[in-house]
């Protein structure tokens, strides 16, 4: 009696089942790793701090920090139609509805009541190739744009690569005979498919958390005036709606605010200028501890090239941006380096730019990035970044990781335009009163020091004469 006399009821024989119960089991794995991610994604569209899953054990290894797995959730790449739909569609909810595909056409071939044909094998070789190449895809993006990889991610990467091997072997072992099977056959199969990715995405549009439709259109406050009157802002792009960004060139979600932004249509249609606003005590007297060491120096950088043109003294915002792609590029060795010793970051940036030798540290650009500063405490700015302002409007600060597309629509929409100039300015902040310190009261003059003998004679009556 052999193999395929034991597989009773079922005339899947053993050596084919084996194959395909394991494309189950891995689509299974796919479909948990798929589901952790698209439970953190959801979790923060509701506005919130969440710990994040990021583990090679799915549901495990939650954390609130910065990670891996919260810069690629946070990334562009992250998820699709963001400027429709508030956060976008999750692409790791469209890997769980291609899993949950894979599993039931797997699982539904290894308990079939007939030999699977040659080519439902085929099909479903054909159908993992697709998770295998999303997961190229977001490996190379993830490394080459984001610069970190998710720990969850490469639970669905390794779970791809097992679908197709198992599959592979699968239909390898079919000793089913090729035969002439009808189109519409592969395009029911595919429609299959289609509907679980549609079904799923339905349910995700009707439960998930969806944007404040007023703020998105007119943003969570207004600038006093943007006005800028010392010159202190850097251009960072131009033509479009006039927008402000205050960032710190070493604030690690100004760089991935930056990648959102330009990996959008949306930097294009803004004139977007920056004003620097280091979390840095050593020369913003807003903060208490250094957030980011070495953002001063940093900024002083930024402005120094502004400023440094060779011919005519104007303002050379070509090589302050130039600066502030590698200070971005170089974020977590800047500020290590500055924690240690400030100086020798100093030095680095000198030999990194030389044109910036001389104005890095000096009273000038200190006195400019004061000035800088005070333009934030002039309209009231919170202490953090980044900050998007369009025209005259705040972005909310919720907006500006996966809502940031969507409100960007929203905003430069025609009723978006009609919202922010219904906004006020507030009024100008009350100017701080610092307490002055009385003079100093002058020490009263010491006593000649008398000697004791005269001392005594002053003391004694004196004599009546006889």
């Amino acid at each position: 009696m052999n193999s395929e006399e034991l597989s009773g009821p079922h005339d899947t024989p053993q050596s084919l089942r084996g194959p395909l119960l394991a494309v189950a089991a891995a689509a299974l794995l796919g479909c948990v790793f798929a589901a952790v991610s698209t439970s953190d994604f959801m979790q923060h569209l509701d506005r919130q701090v969440h710990a994040i899953h990021c583990s090679f054990i799915p549901g495990a290894g939650k954390e609130i920090g910065e990670s891996g797995c919260k810069a690629v959730m946070m990334s562009p790449y992250s998820s699709f139609l963001r400027e429709s739909v508030w956060g976008g569609v999750p692409v790791s909810l469209w890997a769980l509805a291609t899993f949950a595909f894979l599993f039931a056409r797997a699982a539904g071939l290894a308990w079939k009541s007939s030999r699977p044909s040659n080519a439902e094998t085929k099909f479903l070789l054909v159908g993992t190739l697709l998770p295998v190449l999303m997961s190229v895809i977001y490996l190379f993006l993830s490394v080459s744009k984001v610069g970190q990889t998710c720990k969850v991610c490469v639970g669905i990467y390794v779970s791809s690569a097992a679908v197709f091997l198992a599959a592979a072997l699968a239909h390898r072992g079919n000793e089913s005979q090729p035969e002439a099977v009808p189109f519409s056959r592969y395009l029911g199969w595919f429609a299959q498919g289609v509907a679980f990715v549609a079904v799923l995405t339905g349910a995700y549009l009707m439960f998930a958390p969806g944007a404040d439709k007023k703020k998105a259109l007119s943003g969570c406050g207004a600038l006093v005036s943007a006005e800028d009157p010392a010159g202190v802002m850097v251009t960072l792009h131009e033509g479009g709606e006039p927008a402000i960004e205050v960032l710190d060139p070493l604030c690690p979600s100004c760089k991935a605010f930056d990648t959102r932004l330009a990996a959008s249509s949306f930097r294009e249609k803004l004139s977007l200028k920056a004003v620097l606003f280091p979390l840095d005590p050593a020369c913003n007297w807003m903060v208490t501890e250094a957030l980011h060491p070495g953002a001063c120096a940093m900024s002083e950088a930024l402005l120094c090239a502004a400023g440094l043109d060779g011919s005519n003294g104007s303002k050379n915002d070509a090589f302050a941006r130039e600066v502030l792609r590698w200070a971005f590029k170089q974020q977590d060795a800047l500020r290590e380096l500055a924690a240690k010793d400030e100086g020798a970051m100093r030095a680095r940036i000198e030999s990194q730019f030389p044109k910036v030798k001389g104005c890095l540290g000096s009273s000038q650009v200190k006195s400019k990035l004061t000035k800088s500063l005070r333009w934030a405490v002039a309209n009231a700015i919170p202490v953090l970044t980044p900050q998007l302002f369009v025209g005259n409007a705040r972005m909310c600060d919720e907006d500006t990781d996966l809502g940031l597309e969507y409100t960007l629509a929203k905003m430069l929409s025609p009723a978006g335009k009609t919202a922010r100039a219904a906004v006020k300015a507030p009024p100008p902040p009350k100017p701080t009163v610092v307490p002055v310190a009385p003079p100093p009261v002058p020490a009263a003059k010491p006593k000649p020091v008398v000697p004791v003998e005269e001392e005594a004679e002053a003391e004694a009556p004196e004599e009546k004469p006889e």
